[in-house]
């Protein structure tokens, strides 16, 4: 049986490419992106070889990695430590946010821990608790976090996530439009309505940016999105919005995730 006209197209670029040397053909594979390159690992034992060099995956990770990344992290190649990263974030700056990379594209992705908010009255035991304690409320919710745009990958639109989970003794905010701005200090930013919980059908229908459960079982909600140009130092600050004089509890804050989108 021969083999299909597509197959053998296959085998002849991957014959002309093996005429390469190596360290060329690692080039020209490290231009394209991490996805790209897993792609081409699985053509053959060859490619599998130069895409698994550090001459590749070096270009993938952010220049400044070494500063980032602890000793006791290191791997025994660049590839190894590069999923890793995307796997197991690294805690920076006293354990206030975490690092980590987009895998299918190498961008940096923070998580603004909750320690690292400034929380309206966050405090005071009575309003806000650092423990399980389900019985704290508050009439006034609001988060601000921020984070300094330097940090992250430039010419990349991100987009800002509240990272929860909603207690069993939940209440004041189903069907209530919860403000949440993104924006560059010193700017209006664009402000819009999300819900961290919805039921009426009429709410639904409007409901843009629903909560969705992720797959470390923590829900997220989308606040808001921003396009880093890099070049220069600004903060990007979110803040989360809702006061209508009604008590509200049970909301549980893992932090704020800033990612690629």
């Amino acid at each position: 049986m021969s083999a299909s006209p597509r197959r053998q197209q296959i085998d002849t670029e991957t014959r002309d490419c093996r005429a390469l040397p190596a360290d060329c053909l690692a080039a020209i594979i490290s231009l394209t992106s991490p996805l790209d390159a897993c792609r081409w690992s699985v053509v053959s034992p060859f490619f599998n070889s130069v895409v698994s060099s550090d001459a590749v995956w070096v270009k993938f990770l952010p220049s400044d990695y070494q500063n980032l990344v602890p000793a006791s992290r290191s791997t025994s190649s660049l590839k190894d430590l590069y999923l890793s990263l995307c796997d197991h974030p690294v805690l920076i700056e006293d354990g206030k946010k975490s690092f980590s990379l987009h895998k299918r594209s190498g961008k940096k992705c923070y998580m603004l821990a909750a320690r690292d908010f400034a929380v309206i009255w966050g405090d005071n035991p009575h309003y806000w608790s650092w423990n399980s304690i389900q019985d704290s409320s508050v009439r006034w919710f609001e988060i601000n976090g921020s984070i300094s745009t330097c940090k992250l990958s430039s010419m990349t639109h991100y987009k800002a996530y509240l990272v929860f989970k909603l207690a069993a003794r939940f209440f004041g905010f189903t069907n209530e439009r919860v403000e949440a701005t993104v924006r560059l200090s010193g700017t209006e930013g664009l402000q819009r309505s999300v819900f961290l919980h919805a039921e009426v059908e009429d709410v639904q229908n409007d409901y843009r940016y629903p909560s969705v459960e992720r797959g470390d079982g923590w829900l997220e909600l989308e606040l808001g999105e921003y396009f880093n140009e890099g070049g220069e130092d600004g903060q990007l600050e979110i803040r989360i919005l809702h006061f209508d004089g009604g008590w509200k509890s049970g909301v549980i804050i893992e932090g704020i995730e800033i990612r690629p989108n």
